[in-house]
């Protein structure tokens, strides 16, 4: 057996038990944005936090929940190739990890949601569910031979891998530029700010919208709808409303669930650029 078809038959080991030990590189970068996040504040300006809030949109709404979500995970809405990457880079820019990583870990999670196997379960502990999974062990760090069981739509795709591979090269693009336009007050901001924000919202759902909220669906997980969770993440926190329809391209299903992912696929529908929406049928 080859080496690929080897670690392609492995088991992949993912809850708490599995994770031990710190992963210093991954702990090291989300301390050093952490730190620049902090030191945005002691330079405040008004051009430099309008360009983060842009970016946070483009990230947040177009990368991770349009892109990464609701496109790449669950399939939720057909789009042309072209679109298709370039709501893949945007995600690229919340530094969450490539699509590859990103995708075949939601998969995980949905298949095994709040029991043995599941990635970021908040019933082994708040903290891991909300960053202690990316923090510990090196067990999530798999290679495409690894995740293309979970993910064999992307890793076929020689764009998604390139993406993968290279995804934090759009936060060092963006940053330089930000450097040259506006200065370190704009890399502060754009990047390093806006970054960490982006982190703990999405982390949130893993974490807060599987403890605190409402639950219109008795689903076999934890999820909640959580609504200062969706305002964080322009929708993703009605999350007890996905967990019981996983393929609905819409997450807010009543009028008061503001969900602005689900605004944006439908403003690419009408632009003649999405088609196939899937809904969630409510009887």
């Amino acid at each position: 057996m080859s080496e690929t078809l080897a670690k392609s038959a492995l088991p992949l080991l993912y809850g708490r038990k599995h994770q031990r030990g710190l992963n210093i590189t991954t702990a090291a970068a989300m301390g050093a944005f952490h730190v620049g996040g902090l030191l945005a504040f002691f330079y405040v300006d008004a051009g430099a936090i309008l360009v983060a809030a842009i970016l946070y949109c483009v990230a947040g709404m177009l990368g991770i929940g349009m892109g990464y979500h609701r496109l790449l995970t669950h399939r939720g809405y057909k789009t042309y190739r072209p679109v298709e990457y370039f709501l893949t880079w945007c995600g690229t820019l919340a530094l969450e990890g490539g699509p590859v990583f990103w995708v075949a870990t939601h998969r995980v999670h949905h298949q095994h949601s709040d029991r043995e196997g599941d990635p970021h379960t908040p019933r082994e502990g708040t903290w891991w569910a909300h960053a202690g999974w990316i923090l510990s062990g090196a067990g999530l760090h798999h290679d495409d031979s690894v995740l293309a069981r979970y993910v064999p739509d992307l890793v076929r795709d020689p764009v998604h891998r390139w993406l993968s591979r290279w995804h934090w090269t759009s936060n060092v693009l963006v940053g330089l530029a930000l450097l040259l336009g506006g200065g370190v007050p704009y890399v502060l901001w754009g990047i390093f700010l806006r970054v960490t924000v982006g982190l703990h919202a999405t982390w949130l759902v893993n974490s807060a919208t599987h403890k605190w909220g409402s639950r219109r669906f008795a689903t076999r997980d934890d999820s909640t709808n959580n609504w200062w969770v969706a305002l964080l993440t322009f929708g993703e926190g009605w999350h007890n409303n996905h967990h019981a329809h996983p393929t609905s391209a819409r997450h807010g299903l009543a009028w008061y669930e503001v969900d602005l992912n689900w605004a944006g696929i439908r403003a690419l529908e009408a632009c003649g650029l999405a088609w196939d929406l899937k809904r969630a049928r409510l009887e």
